[in-house]
């Protein structure tokens, strides 16, 4: 078992403060937005202590990727660590974005590889030739958009809006009024949606203007009866939260399409513990909240509102998936082992939850000082290579050649040569009644079901 210390990506949207609390140490006053555990490129781990030849993740698998990752994930994957996790820190909204499938990205890399353009490019769709499905679960109360709604609902959301500039006096945009009428179809439900999403994201003055009056109409009216207000109250008026949310993405981002585009998406409030999954197409973004993400080994993402980067409207359009969906929600899966498993419908990773609790004795079965500290253990799930990283408390891997202890913040990465590996409640955190809270990630698939070893590799 490997010692990592991880990258702190310090972007805009990060928190200032909610990784600090997290791990229990002082905010560096700087944003924090994501703290990488793995081996992708952009920001590989690096070993503590260094090892022979090898100074990071990536470095180390590459020198023996059998050992590391498995003979069967080593053919499957290329001999690259096929996932990526994070602790994502929300502190404000990322931008609406939407990831391709393995065959989009393939497509796409090759394309603009050919066409000379410099994989650091500002207007660089494709970092790599790999798709990115992920999922996350939330630590605290986590807000974010997913995937489109039923384009009736999404028809009386822009009734609503309507309702809120005309009850100001103020003209009522005709973007806002034919969006009604489109939503409102007899059409099928994704050509609906593509329809509208396309107006919005290509409109130009005529969507920033829009933009504009609804936002104000809704923050000075306080709409649908306080609506605004009301947003999350018992009793508040209906779709209170989304009108809600539209005002305060064009808070962050005046006039931009994302505010509008936001009412066509399902609005998701996850509570910590709860998490939701992402495939390819799915437009989404992360509002705010605290959580552990995982997701393929890929830094691929089109963005489509929300941001000041680069929108590339045409190949976002190909990208997404228009399907109304319900909100992807990931329900845990409890093993006779005692294992908390969150198993997406993806082949590169699962996720482990790991609760260590003090085991108290009963007083009246020969209770003794020693018994009453004994830790709860948790075989850690091990398809292949596997990374933890603990967030409270303290914990002791055990494996059979040897023992890792990693206290709150510190993350390790297990070979899969390395096993069964035990998480165990250190004494320390027994002794103080603590308890311990880790999540295990490992490749998602067991060696049966892996990716055909005859597919394209990943290249990053």
């Amino acid at each position: 078992m490997y010692l990592l210390n991880n990258t702190i990506r310090p972007y805009a949207w990060g928190s200032v403060t909610a990784m600090a609390e997290l791990f229990g140490r002082e905010p560096t006053g700087e944003p924090e937005a994501e703290l990488w555990i793995g081996a992708h490129p952009g920001a590989p781990s690096a070993l503590v202590p260094p090892v022979p030849d090898a100074q990071t993740l990536d470095e180390l698998i590459a020198a023996d990727p059998q050992q590391m990752l498995g003979r069967e994930t080593a053919r499957a994957y290329g001999g690259v660590l096929p996932f990526l996790a994070k602790v994502l820190a929300a502190g404000s909204p990322l931008s609406l974005q939407v990831h391709p499938t393995q065959e989009q990205a393939r497509a796409g890399f090759a394309a603009e590889e050919a066409a000379g353009l410099d994989r650091g490019a500002a207007n660089r769709n494709y970092k790599d030739q790999n798709h990115k499905p992920e999922m996350i679960f939330a630590l605290t109360p986590f807000e974010a958009l997913c995937g489109f709604r039923e384009p009736d609902e999404a028809a009386d959301i822009f009734r609503a809006v309507v309702r809120a500039v005309d009850r100001q006096g103020r003209e009522v945009p005709e973007l806002l009024t034919w969006a009604v009428a489109e939503l409102s179809s007899g059409h099928p439900a994704p050509d609906r949606l593509q329809r509208v999403f396309r107006a919005l994201i290509e409109g130009g003055d005529e969507v920033r203007d829009a933009v504009q009056v609804t936002a104000a109409a809704l923050a000075a009216g306080r709409d649908v009866g306080g609506a605004t207000a009301d947003a999350g109250k018992s009793g508040a008026a209906p779709y209170a939260k989304e009108l809600a949310t539209a005002v305060e993405l064009n808070a962050y981002y005046p006039g931009d399409p994302g505010v509008l585009l936001s009412l066509l998406l399902n609005r998701a409030s996850l509570q910590p513990g709860e998490a939701v999954y992402l495939p390819a197409g799915n437009v989404h973004a992360y509002l705010s909240g605290l959580g552990i993400e995982v997701m393929a080994s890929s830094d691929n993402v089109l963005r489509g509102g929300l941001t000041p980067k680069h929108v590339d409207v045409p190949e976002l359009l190909k990208t997404v998936d228009f399907r109304p969906r319900g909100i992807p929600s990931l329900e845990p899966v409890f093993t006779q082992m005692g294992q908390e498993l969150y198993r997406p419908p993806f082949a590169e990773f699962a996720l482990q939850r790991i609760e260590l609790e003090q085991r108290v004795s009963d007083p009246g079965e020969g209770y003794s000082p020693a018994a009453s500290m004994s830790g709860s253990d948790v075989s850690v799930l091990q398809n292949g290579p596997t990374v933890v990283i603990v967030v409270r408390g303290t914990v002791v891997l055990d494996s059979p050649k040897g023992d890792l202890v990693l206290e709150t913040g510190q993350s390790a990465f297990i070979p899969a040569a390395e096993a069964p590996v035990i998480a165990k409640l250190s004494a320390h955190s027994a002794q103080h009644d603590d308890g311990a809270l880790a999540f295990a990630v490992t490749v998602g698939s067991t060696e049966a079901d892996v990716p055909d070893p005859a597919a394209p590799r990943l290249d990053l």
